[in-house]
């Protein structure tokens, strides 16, 4: 499934829950996945309101005794850490909440892991991330995209004071993405709603080619006058894209870096991470920066539910300061993977088809561990699958 962000009227954590209930999200399912989350003292109110001439879903995390007002980045960290979440949700609200510290940081200068969350760090803010999270995980979505961002104008009153529109935790974390101003004075898209929708998607755009399942509606706290103040969003499965005969047509975001003051030993674990947290390729390419500097540019392909935890992991990693980020179109061979069993070992291999045409090309690290193990030529190993190959084919 795909779910798509329409943030006319921007983003925020409660605002996400709504939607997701509203378009199908069970809220018992989502109370049930939440008791994965090492938390007590609140509770899921579920409500229909109205927010202009739209008829919308409101969730409320409602605390029931006094709770911890503040937790720090360290403490949220291992309170994510050894809950029970599914392990895809563990990962992305761990992304969320550093993308949060970090900005948090930056803002304030302060070292990430000193970082007091104050309002995002309470009870209601993690439960509108990881039940965010958890609602998507419960609704097969797979992948994501989101409108530009509306994040609102005039000034709010925070912990630390009079603060414009949008807070500076926004400002940073939207670096590199599309935001605009519209409607009324006030805060339409909160810290906890842009890391969200950063680390879920790359894809700011229109809308993609979609065919909608069901569309939902999430309220924000506040009801201004003569201003629909919901989140849109868009259940849907990606229209078929036509593609020549014997092939196929998929979208895949397309992750760009250039860097030039990073020590070269460092780039092998950057590719071994990227590759462990779902990058389909990456690859590495010398250039001539400015002030004739030799350089590399970083590309990085992944699919779209991996995107937003690529970008992350490129900027921990790495001393950019910025990723370039877009959809591309993929057309790719059908391919399939069976098993040839030799005497020396297993060894996998990739079964392309072009028309009529059969290709066959081994797992080279298969082949090479066979090699390491027994002393054989890597070459002649490669050939003795090939060749059983065909003997499989003639029998």
């Amino acid at each position: 499934m795909h779910l798509h962000f329409d943030c006319f009227s921007g983003i925020s954590g409660d605002m996400t829950l709504g939607a997701l209930v509203d378009v199908g999200l069970s809220p018992r399912a989502l109370r049930q996945g939440l008791k994965a989350l090492p938390v007590s003292g609140y509770r899921l109110k579920v409500s229909k309101v109205r927010r202009g001439a739209i008829h919308a879903t409101k969730v409320d995390v409602v605390i029931s005794k006094v709770a911890e007002k503040r937790r720090s980045w360290m403490q949220i960290r291992r309170l994510l850490s050894t809950s029970r979440l599914p392990p895809q949700v563990k990962k992305q609200a761990l992304t969320v909440f550093e993308l949060l510290a970090t900005a948090e940081g930056k803002v304030h200068g302060q070292d990430p892991a000193n970082v007091s969350f104050h309002e995002v760090g309470a009870i209601d803010a993690l439960v509108d991330i990881v039940g965010g999270l958890l609602g998507c995980h419960e609704l097969g979505v797979k992948t994501f995209s989101a409108t530009p961002v509306n994040v609102g104008s005039g000034t709010i009153n925070g912990t630390h004071g009079v603060l414009p529109v949008p807070a500076p935790a926004v400002a940073e974390m939207a670096k590199g993405y599309p935001i605009y101003s519209q409607g009324p004075a006030m805060e339409l898209t909160t810290p906890t709603g842009m890391a969200l929708l950063t680390t879920l998607t790359q894809n700011f755009d229109r809308l993609p080619p979609l065919i909608p399942g069901s569309v939902g509606y999430g309220a924000g706290t506040a009801d201004p006058p003569d201003w629909p103040n919901v989140l849109r969003v868009f259940l849907a499965t990606p229209a078929p894209r036509p593609g020549a005969e014997g092939v196929q047509t998929d979208q895949v975001i397309q992750l760009e870096t250039n860097i030039d003051d990073m020590n070269p030993q460092l780039y092998d674990t950057v590719m071994e991470r990227l590759f462990e947290n779902g990058a389909l390729d990456v690859c590495m390419t010398p250039t001539i920066m400015k002030r004739n500097r030799p350089g590399i540019i970083l590309s990085v392909l992944a699919q779209p539910e991996h995107a937003g935890m690529l970008t992350q992991l490129l900027f921990r990693e790495t001393t950019t300061l910025g990723v370039r980020s877009q959809r591309i179109s993929r057309t790719t061979l059908p391919r399939s993977m069976q098993t040839i069993r030799l005497p020396q070992g297993r060894v996998r291999v990739k079964t392309i088809r072009v028309g009529k045409t059969v290709k066959h090309r081994p797992e080279f690290q298969d082949c090479r561990a066979i090699a390491k193990k027994t002393g054989m030529p890597i070459q002649e190993i490669i050939e003795r699958v090939m060749q059983a190959i065909r003997d499989r084919n003639r029998a």
